[in-house]
């Protein structure tokens, strides 16, 4: 699933994994859609003249906003080219009718505005496509397929749609396709006017479409491609962004790439967003466009968010976070994570830009896991933490309220800001730490929190699926739209901590660094660990190389201070990852034993994070 509203339509070309892969992988995948079309209609030909007279009926699946027109166009020229008809079936006629629909979902969806000022929330809808579809014309449809299979005419049948390969399905294909969108893609095809829902005909505006999407269309997509890829279901995975350049990729293939990928550090492509408090160092420091506004938000391992691009022979294979780790969970984050958390990726990371900026960013809350399921039916908690990496002059990071903050007052306060538009005395209220690099804040769940302004912070968080921030105060300010900013202050007053004061923060979330091992050259420190959170945030400091050892648990590593590493299996040094200043990198669990090597002259700080011992009883 994805949430962010507006990405910035940037790729970044850095982030590309480089994996040993085994030549006849690299040989089965086929690139470039021209060349993807006359290698399927070639595996088509090839069932005709094994079966003659036989039909061959394949189906075309994929994500929500997937396209698949031009593969037909171009599967159907190739097919005429040897003298054979194409047949295409739309599964999505076989859908109830659209008020049917929208009565089974919008309920679900949050329409009250002094709740949800932008109709941002909702509630997971847990029917399936199997609930969208009409029985009787679903029925008609399979009753004409089996005489399509059962026939003699040799006719060649492409069924397209989302959700034609649920498990009701299986059995009438003779071949079956997934293409795949990354989440970045999905979110712009909306807003470029390429998706609407699931059974409308028209679509609404877009972020009400994101909004359904997430709560629903992509929900059943991820839950079909999870059990469709575990199960080794497919015939053809099709990486399908670029319109030009989709991609034939075996199953057997993706399970080769994916195991290849699970035994060595990698990295996600990042995604890149504006936003009104944005700032400008990440814009700089990783040469983006020039027509970026500013660089609010990095999302350099937001899992639901985030994709993975995979270097095979000459070409590059990209692919949502998330699709890899459906297959390769237990590998990446080993056996009890994997149990724990449902094949969700647990923790979750980006930085928050906010350098040579407007302002800080709004003064804000999140809800716990109990809130999140009551309220929302959603899986997770939102623990944050902030780790500053860059600060500049009076940056300050805001955590908890004063010791002799009037909480209730606050609350009046803002309330009344967001209705009449009069400034609040935040500073009167909200606590702050002075910021300086390598200072580490911990946010559990209900701490009201804001970056300042002029620093670059590396947020780290816990299992979110979605987006379960509340504004509660944004200093009255339009946002880049022009629009002003909406307050959240219905959920954040039900879930912010009113006890969580500076004194409090300082005894317990603010912790002064302690060294957990250290050897001749390098150590490790803990800069913060609580029972509030079930990860442990470490740092590496060293001149030359650090040694450590995943134990059955992934390992995520930031250089935060420093040129260049390479993080390497001690066991298989060809296994290994180069990273830049601010890259992360995970470091699966099936690792083991590893190195990181200073590559540059300077000291080096490695910001690491894992999870904490005993975590799968919390």
């Amino acid at each position: 699933m994805s949430f962010m509203y507006n990405p910035f339509p940037y790729d970044d070309p850095r982030p590309v994994n480089r994996p040993q892969i085994p030549a006849e992988v690299v040989e089965s995948v086929v690139c470039g859609s021209q060349n993807s079309a006359k290698s399927l209609a070639a595996r088509v030909e090839s069932l005709r003249n094994a079966n003659p007279g036989k039909s061959v009926i394949l189906a075309f699946d994929g994500y929500a906003t997937a396209e698949w027109q031009e593969m037909i166009n171009l599967f159907s020229q190739q097919l005429a080219g040897k003298g054979i008809l194409l047949e295409q079936k739309n599964y999505l006629d076989n859908l109830k009718e659209e008020e049917e629909i929208n009565n089974m979902i919008d309920p679900l969806l949050e329409w009250d505005r002094e709740k949800d000022p932008t109709l941002l929330y909702g509630k997971i809808f847990r029917g399936g496509y199997e609930a969208l579809l009409d029985p009787d014309k679903t029925e008609a449809f399979r009753s004409e397929l089996r005489k399509i299979r059962e026939g003699n005419e040799g006719k060649v049948v492409v069924v397209y749609g989302n959700g034609c390969l649920i498990p009701a399905n299986m059995q009438l294909f003779d071949l079956k396709l997934y293409f795949d969108v990354t989440p970045k893609e999905s979110i712009l095809r909306i807003r470029r006017g390429q998706y609407v829902n699931l059974g409308q005909k028209e679509a609404r505006p877009a972020n009400q479409i994101i909004r359904r999407c997430y709560y629903a269309d992509f929900e059943m997509a991820v839950n079909l491609r999870r059990s469709l890829l575990r199960e080794c279901a497919l015939d053809y995975y099709v990486p399908s962004d670029k319109p030009g350049n989709l991609q034939l990729v075996p199953m057997s293939s993706l399970k080769e790439i994916f195991t290849s990928m699970a035994s060595y550090p990698f990295r996600a492509k990042p995604v890149y967003l504006e936003g009104v408090w944005g700032g400008t160092y990440v814009k700089k420091l990783r040469n983006l466009p020039a027509d970026m506004r500013n660089c609010a938000w990095v999302f350099d391992l937001i899992p639901m968010e985030v994709s993975i691009v995979v270097e095979v022979g000459r070409n590059k294979v990209e692919f949502p976070f998330q699709t890899f780790f459906m297959t390769a969970s237990e590998e990446v984050m080993g056996k009890k994570c994997a149990d724990k958390f449902g094949g969700y990726f647990p923790i979750r990371f980006n930085y928050d830009d906010s350098y040579h900026s407007t302002g800080n960013m709004s003064v804000q809350c999140h809800s716990n896991e109990k809130y999140n399921r009551e309220n929302f039916d959603e899986l997770g908690r939102q623990d944050e933490s902030y780790y500053v990496v860059e600060a500049g002059h009076d940056a300050k990071t805001f955590i908890g309220f004063r010791d002799d903050a009037d909480v209730d007052q606050f609350i009046k306060e803002i309330k009344i800001a967001d209705k009449e538009y009069k400034p609040v005395d935040y500073m009167k209220y909200i606590s702050y730490e002075e910021s300086r690099p390598g200072l580490q804040v911990m946010i559990p769940a209900g701490t009201v929190h804001s970056s300042g302004r002029n620093q670059v912070v590396l947020e780290i968080g816990s299992l979110t699926i979605g987006s379960y921030t509340y504004k509660l105060y944004d200093y009255l300010r339009p946002d880049l739209d022009g629009i002003p900013r909406p307050i959240h202050t219905y959920h954040g007053e039900r879930t912010v901590a009113r006890d969580r004061t500076t004194t409090w923060v300082r005894n317990n979330i603010v912790q002064k660094p302690r060294i957990a091992r250290s050897g001749e050259g390098w150590s490790e420190v803990i800069v913060g660990e609580s029972p509030l959170l079930y990860f442990s945030l470490r740092r590496f400091e060293f001149e030359k190389e650090i040694e450590d050892n995943t134990n059955g648990k992934f390992h995520v590593l930031t250089l935060v201070d420093g040129e260049k590493i390479r993080i390497r299996s001690k066991q298989h040094p060809e296994r290994y990852f180069d990273a830049e200043f601010m890259d992360m990198v995970v470091v699966p669990s099936t690792i083991g034993e590893y190195v990181v090597e200073n590559l540059g002259v300077e000291p080096i700080r490695v910001h690491k994070t894992m999870l904490k011992d005993g975590f799968e009883n919390e």
